[in-house]
């Protein structure tokens, strides 16, 4: 890790969201929920174009016909982005992502994928080793089994990954409530706070941040 760095930027980073699809969804038990991990997700998709990041989509296995492709709602959220589809459980053993992931020209990484276990492990020490710095968001991903997602985390924070969860990706990408990323930045906590609150009440929400998140005109006219 280059620490000299210190925390992240929007400026620096890209964002990388590897194999969100149905199958992979359906199967996922570990802590967070699947229903979390897509919302979760949507808040990263939101906040990479609220603060102009690079996205790299990918997706395995939807041409061999076995996977379907990204999940529509997160799909939503990725207007213009065309996923990259291939075979390999390692996503940096494709080129063309690879080279997707060369072309944006950031070196520090923020990855999610499923399952915590193989497409989010294969990628993220592979990306450490080709010398990105590389951050897994641990709410935004999942494993088959408590045990294989625990592990996994385990063995990417051991390997040099930097752990974090998404609410915190857009906190520290702006960090200034005076900065021009401030206005963005508060539009997607305020879509956050309204859509975690439908989901669960173990994410805590004040009430006057929820009000304010209902009120804004920011979130999703579902949520009215």
């Amino acid at each position: 890790m280059t620490n000299d760095l210190g925390v992240w930027t929007a400026d620096d980073c890209a964002l990388v969201l590897i194999d969100y699809q149905k199958e992979m969804f359906e199967v996922i038990r570990s802590e967070t929920s699947a229903d979390l991990v897509e919302m979760q997700v949507r808040l990263l998709a939101k906040t990479a174009k609220a603060f102009g990041l690079p996205i790299v989509l990918t997706t395995v296995g939807v041409g061999a016909g076995f996977n379907g492709p990204t999940l529509p709602s997160i799909l939503s959220e990725l207007d213009g982005i065309e996923a990259i589809d291939r075979y390999s459980m390692n996503a940096f053993e494709d080129e063309a992502f690879s080279e997707a992931v060369k072309a944006t020209g950031r070196k520090r990484l923020i990855i999610g994928g499923l399952h915590t276990e193989i497409c989010l492990t294969n990628a993220t020490t592979t990306a450490l080793k080709d010398g990105y710095d590389a951050m897994f968001v641990a709410d935004a991903v999942g494993g088959r089994s408590q045990t294989a997602h625990r592990t996994a985390i385990t063995r990417l924070s051991d390997a040099g990954a930097v752990p974090s969860t998404a609410l915190a990706v857009v906190t520290e990408l702006f960090r200034d409530w005076a900065s021009p990323l401030a206005g963005p930045a508060n539009e997607v906590i305020n879509w956050y706070f309204t859509e975690v609150s439908k989901l669960t009440d173990e994410v805590g929400v004040a009430e006057a941040e929820l009000l304010r998140a209902r009120t804004s005109g920011t979130a999703d006219a579902t949520a009215a």
